[in-house]
Formats: structure tokens, sequence, C-alpha cells
């Protein structure tokens, strides 16, 4: 099995990974709380091809429990409060969010150089961990935003280290980008940029 390790950084990576959770879950057939076929009703035929390849993205924890091989990571703590609150809550682990307490103020220094910089380490840890439980690690994924200061600073500067320890592994981007329709932040169009310069260095595929 190749296995894929999920990253979300910043309100918008998380939102968008949440509700990514919420569908593979359903396609697979996993319950909020990580069961499969909890209610018994799919035939053994269509159980074995939805068990197939379930692995890609979950892990069997005790108890034929299904987790997500996810990574939540957010420089202020809301959104993944939500996240944990929420319907599909008790699929992730405890331990699978990296959080902050002040935020980057859509400023993609503070993600990639001063408050992203100081939980990236922790990040690398619960990174490595995921890593660790793969039988043959195929590569990572990041959702986040490009726009603001977490998604954009802390997505990139993660990018770059797991870059740096896994140069074999493929690393998949899908960045959500700036529209002056939608946002009238300022900064957004440089944080871009920014972000755009280090995803061409770093990942091999940008979505």
């Amino acid at each position: 099995m190749r296995e894929i390790v999920h990253l979300q950084t910043g309100q918008a990576g998380n939102q968008i990974g949440a509700k990514f959770w919420e569908v593979i879950s359903a396609e697979h057939e996993i319950s909020a709380n990580g069961i499969f076929d909890e209610n018994n009703v799919i035939e053994q035929g269509q159980a074995d091809v939805l068990q197939e390849n379930v692995g890609v993205y979950f892990s069997e924890a005790n108890g034929s429990r299904y987790v997500p091989r996810a990574i939540m990571l957010d420089l202020e703590p809301s959104v993944l409060d939500e996240i944990y609150s929420s319907g599909i809550g008790g699929l992730f682990k405890p331990d699978a969010s990296v959080r902050g307490a002040s935020g980057a103020g859509n400023n993609w220094a503070k993600g990639h150089y001063t408050e992203g910089a100081e939980l990236i380490d922790q990040a690398l840890d619960v990174a490595r961990k995921e890593v660790e439980n793969c039988d043959c690690l195929q590569g990572f994924q990041f959702c986040h935003s490009i726009g603001g200061g977490t998604g954009s600073g802390m997505g990139t500067l993660l990018l770059s280290k797991l870059r740096e320890e896994y140069p074999d592994r493929i690393m998949v981007s899908y960045p959500v980008f700036p529209s002056p329709k939608v946002s009238d932040v300022v900064v957004e169009p440089y944080n871009a940029t920014l972000s755009i310069h280090q995803l061409i260095e770093n990942a091999d595929e940008v979505m």
C-alpha cells in the first residue's frame, strides 16, 4: 500500500481539509467515529473493494477504527477547535494538531520566520510519527491558502523542511489563490508571490 500524509495549514486549509475528510470518509463508508460500515449494510464484495485502498489515507487503530493520516496546523486555535467539536471531530487523533495562540495576521514573514518557525519543530515531530507508521510512504499533500499568513508562510516553511528530510517523496500542494473579488486584504498578492517562489523550489506538483 502506498500511503499519503495529508497536511492542512491555516484557516482556509483547515476548512477545506475538514470537508475533504468528510467526503473521503463517506466514500469509504467510515462513520464519524472511525468505524467502517457501522450499521452492517454493505455486501461483502463491495466492502472488500472499499477496504482495499482505505490505507492510502487512513491508518487502522485499535478496535478496527480508522484514523485519518492528517496533520492540522494553525497559528491561532479557533478553526482547529471548530473542527474537533464538529461532526467529524471524533475521527482525528488529539495529537494530530499543532496550534499557536496569536495568529499570523495575514503576514507571510510571521508564518515563515517568526511565529511559524517557533512551531515548526513540533509540526515536524508530528509528521515524522505519521511517516514512521507508514509501510511505504508515497508522499505528502498540502492543503493551504497562499493569500494569508499561516497557510502561505508556515505552509511553505513546512513544505521546504519536509523536502529536505524526505527528498525522494512526492510533494503535492493544493493552494487557494487570492482573488480581488473575494477579499480586500492589501497584502494577499505579496503573500502569494512569496509562496509561489517556495512552491516552485520545493513542490513536485501544484494543483
